[in-house]
């Protein structure tokens, strides 16, 4: 049997098999800012970037591409908004969804070699149908419009699945991500920001568009969404999403609970931020809680969403050797 490589590993947890040696140790979201400034007077190279941290801590490679959707020199109607009507939309729109998508193209035929090879994980993110029209018009405008101006938020939504079509075959011929995100953020510590009527309404015709075309190139399509996740999880099922990150404990999510509801759904993120300053006993706890989970496949665990400034460098490297002991435990027999 060839030996695992970072790539080979991913993809096997994702397809419910286990690799032959460990589940993968991965950190799928940036650190934030204050937390790497910490770091960086303990030890960690002032000039390391996402990647080259990733390599200091000897984590299991990935690289992600997230799209843009607005092409510079694009100007905001006021406050936090970018539109607020149709005519708005208008003037804004010869600025969105750029053709070809502006990316450095040279620097992922690059980062492909190494993904060929299978030296990394690679996958991409897409602005979702709740996200992008909230960036457009802002958080409490963008709730009002689902009912203020539904036409308006149709047709956001049908431009912008149509931009996703086209950055898909931009990366033809480059690369085939091992999966992808919609960046979404649709729910907080109480529950989802929508109701299921709003979802099939607004969102579902359009995941129903994009999805179809990400199975036809054997991109898994994950969802990206803070806060207490549960009640979505059926919504996007009925879409063909096949999974969801980060998995907020502090929202009140559960993996094992999801785990027995939706067994062949997938789930990255799930470990507790905020046990990881508080030394190995709250560690080794908080990988227990998982490890049912991890053992079940299709579970990848990861800090449930930013490491927190308040975890040392030695703190995170305790985290990460105990990664790795949980993660190889999980396949062991």
């Amino acid at each position: 049997m060839p030996p695992e490589t970072t790539q080979s590993r991913f993809r096997k947890v994702l397809a419910g098999e286990k690799p032959a040696d460990r589940l993968p140790v991965v950190e799928w979201a940036m650190w934030w800012h204050l937390t790497l400034n910490r770091w960086r007077t303990e030890g960690l190279p002032p000039e390391a970037d996402g990647p080259g941290v990733k390599r200091f801590f000897d984590l299991d490679l990935d690289y992600q591409l997230w799209f843009p959707q607005m092409a510079p020199g694009a100007r905001r109607q006021g406050g936090d908004h970018w539109i607020t009507d149709d005519d708005s939309y208008d003037r804004l729109r010869p600025y969105l969804y750029p053709d070809p998508p502006p990316v450095d193209w040279d620097l992922w035929r690059r980062r492909a070699a190494v993904h060929v090879e299978g030296g990394c994980v690679f996958w991409i993110t897409l602005e979702g149908f709740f996200w992008w029209p909230r960036v457009l018009f802002g958080i409490e405008p963008h709730l009002l419009a689902f009912y203020d101006r539904p036409d308006l938020m149709r047709r956001i939504n049908q431009d912008q699945v149509e931009y996703q079509i086209r950055c898909l075959r931009a990366l033809d011929g480059i690369a085939t991500p091992d999966f992808m995100t919609f960046a979404e953020d649709m729910s907080y510590n109480h529950g989802t920001m929508i109701s299921r009527e709003q979802f099939d309404a607004f969102m579902a015709p359009y995941y129903r568009q994009i999805i179809p075309e990400l199975n036809a190139r054997g991109i898994t399509p994950l969802v990206d969404s803070d806060g207490d996740i549960e009640p979505l999880v059926p919504w996007l099922e009925s879409v063909d999403v096949r999974g969801i990150l980060p998995l907020e404990r502090m929202a009140g999510v559960d993996v094992n609970r999801l785990r027995q509801r939706h067994p062949d759904w997938i789930m990255i993120g799930g470990f507790d931020k905020t046990v990881m300053h508080r030394g190995e006993a709250a560690l080794r706890a908080e990988f227990e809680r998982l490890m049912p989970v991890m053992k079940s496949g299709r579970f990848i665990p990861s800090v449930d969403h930013q490491t927190p400034p308040a975890v040392s460098i030695e703190d995170y490297r305790l985290y990460l050797d105990l990664l790795r002991e949980y993660a190889a435990r999980a396949v062991d027999g």
